[in-house]
């Protein structure tokens, strides 16, 4: 399974539109999971005119998809066997800041233990986290867990600028990731 992860669009306000490039990215994914600040439906349905998708918003900020059944404060699937979970602002208990790259292996004291983001955060075990809020791509993993922050397409490091989205890629047995830059697409 080929999911197109995506978060971050800010539109209006990052874009007035999602980058065409975007579909270019997504043309062969199976699934699309937007990480939040999507703010209005037409962001979705023109995701989903490429994908079915789920958006895992912070609500109160997405004020135009409140009510939206594709919209979640935090979700949790089971695909290709692994188990996914997307939250828009990923707070990791007992960490007090944003998760950028890199920030949790030098100024997080990881009790190994445990998962990095513990089961009590999605209700479950997870496997994969897919969050946004910092419009910085990131991939790294933890143990079994990984994290993946797709970036934004349309405030690339919170400047407004084409920016990045990723590809997950699921098979049963694996899972591989990678950012997508859309400036180097154009």
């Amino acid at each position: 399974m080929r999911i197109g992860l995506i978060s971050d669009t800010h539109i209006p306000g990052g874009a007035l539109e999602v980058p065409e490039l975007v579909k270019k990215a997504f043309e062969s994914v199976d699934f699309i999971i937007h990480g939040g600040n999507v703010y209005i439906p037409s962001v979705i349905d023109w995701l989903e005119s490429i994908a079915p998708i789920k958006v895992a918003g912070s609500v109160d900020r997405d004020r135009g998809c409140h009510g939206d059944p594709r919209v979640a404060e935090k979700l949790v699937m089971e695909l290709e066997g692994h188990t996914v979970a997307a939250v828009h602002d990923l707070m990791v208990p007992g960490f007090g800041g944003f998760v950028y790259p890199d920030v949790l292996k030098t100024h997080f004291n990881w009790d190994r233990s445990r998962p990095i983001v513990p089961d009590h955060v999605f209700g479950e075990s997870v496997d994969i986290v897919i969050f946004g809020h910092t419009c910085t791509a990131l991939v790294e993993e933890y143990d079994s867990q990984m994290l993946i922050n797709p970036g934004s397409p349309t405030l690339r490091n919170q400047q407004k600028r084409i920016g990045t989205v990723a590809i997950l890629e699921l098979t049963p047995g694996s899972r591989d990731v990678y950012i997508v830059d859309l400036e180097k697409m154009s």
